[in-house]
């Protein structure tokens, strides 16, 4: 029995210095992707932002019809298609 749980100890030990040495290793492979991830992350806490503060990307959008009214048709128009295309997609999914 003792010698059952010295093997048992045994393998263990081993498994833990493999998982160690497998965690590093899969670490320096995700080094490279460090620095994209990181810009997502704030695109992605940028989106956040405007989408808990309508008033601000609506204001934004009052300013751009008044100033540029024909920039601002032609981003309604793309933007209606975007969402259209989105609608689809996800009734195909």
């Amino acid at each position: 029995m003792i010698k059952r749980i010295r093997a048992l100890e045994l393998r263990k030990s081993a498994l833990i210095t493999q998982s160690n040495r497998e965690r590093k290793e899969f670490g320096d492979h995700l080094d490279v992707l460090k620095l994209p991830l990181s810009w997502f992350d704030k695109g992605l806490n940028a989106f956040h932002f405007f989408k808990n503060n309508p008033l601000l990307w609506t204001s934004a959008f009052t300013l751009l019809v008044y100033y540029k009214p024909k920039l601002s048709i032609k981003l309604l128009l793309s933007g209606q298609s975007v969402i259209t295309l989105l609608k689809s997609a996800r009734n195909l999914i």
